[in-house]
């Protein structure tokens, strides 16, 4: 399919500090989000995707709230969402459980924001997806490892909002593949089911037995956490800078980017960190823009967008230029590295 043209470098979007970088399809600021978002138009946005900083009990080096003042230093982000959202858009959640401090009793922050969102906000709750993590390792330590009185804890929550009761969504965007079941029945539907009213009330009719092309995924995502040789990871170990410790997998905003959005939107992550949600959106044709207080952050998350293969001259330069305040387009970075293979090609022909 050819690529679509990428409308987003000719748009005003009104943030008046330059990007730290741009790519084909999007911007990364460094900023404070609160600000940077303040100043996106009103009505302008169909996604955020984001995962703030959890409210656990011990201080993490990327900034995370008390749980008793978590929900109202959320809330404030969660205004400005609402504003700056298309009437259709929607804002996807990622929040992580926690225990409350010296006691092993679950906290409830996660369950009282979607509440206080839709109660006090004005947000409509789409939906409840939760995300199981199967590679996550036992914690808390206290209470699963030590004493063993509790099982890990291996389920985020992640809640699906929409300015208004209808956002836009489109489940055939992201089917999951058939079980092995589900393959025969559709070879022969005959031998597998009859088409009657069952018990429970459904009424399994020969449309039962109709190739989709997929299943209708369900809202428990099973995305395992294991990146540990990626693009981003080696090349932050390649020129010793740090990573963000906090990383979610690709897939998972994969699902409601390709769920909620169509090429062309424009999707916004308000806590960016190693700008996943950027990646993911730049590889589907969606402009986004991302925001994140920290430049170390910032910088190392350029290495998303650069060639797998870019030396470890290229990276360091575009680490430092970032960091240096510097505004890079890493599409100039690409493009000299492939005139260089092809210079190299030719010489070597």
């Amino acid at each position: 399919m050819p690529k679509a043209k990428p409308k987003h470098i000719d748009k005003p979007q009104n943030i008046l500090i330059p990007p730290s970088y741009t790519t084909d399809w999007g911007k990364a600021y460094c900023g404070d989000s609160i600000e940077l978002l303040s100043q996106l138009p009103n009505d302008s946005v169909n996604l955020v995707m984001t995962s703030p900083p959890f409210a656990l009990q011990r201080r993490k080096e990327y900034g995370n709230k008390d749980q008793s003042e978590y929900i109202g230093w959320l809330s404030e982000f969660a205004k400005l969402v609402l504003k700056k959202l298309k009437p259709d858009g929607s804002f996807v959640l990622d929040l992580g459980g926690a225990y409350r401090k010296g006691i092993p009793a679950r906290s409830l922050y996660n369950f009282r924001i979607p509440i206080h969102f839709c109660d006090d906000l004005g947000f409509y709750l789409a939906e409840d997806f939760y995300w199981f993590n199967p590679s996550k390792l036992p914690s808390p330590i206290e209470w699963v490892n030590k004493r063993k009185i509790r099982a890990k804890d291996a389920v985020n929550t992640v809640w699906w909002f929409g300015k208004t009761e209808y956002p836009k969504a489109d489940v055939t965007k992201v089917l999951t593949e058939y079980s092995d079941r589900m393959k025969k029945l559709l070879e022969d539907p005959d031998k597998f089911y009859d088409p009657k009213k069952r018990p429970s009330g459904h009424d399994i009719g020969k449309g039962f037995g109709k190739n989709n092309n997929g299943a209708i995924p369900s809202n428990l995502l099973q995305i395992p956490n294991s990146e540990s040789n990626g693009s981003y990871m080696s090349s932050c170990k390649s020129i010793s800078v740090k990573r963000h410790p906090a990383r979610f997998p690709a897939k998972l905003p994969e699902f409601f980017i390709r769920f909620l959005t169509e090429p062309g939107d424009l999707v916004v992550d308000i806590f960016a960190g190693s700008n996943t949600t950027g990646y993911v959106a730049e590889k589907e044709q969606r402009e986004w823009i991302s925001f994140d207080s920290e430049i170390d952050y910032v910088a190392a998350s350029a290495f998303r967008f650069l060639e797998k293969n870019a030396s470890v001259d290229t990276l360091r330069d575009v680490y430092e230029s970032i960091k240096s305040g510097h505004s890079i387009k890493l599409s100039a970075y690409r493009s000299q590295m492939r005139l260089l293979r092809e210079k190299s090609a030719s010489y070597e022909a």
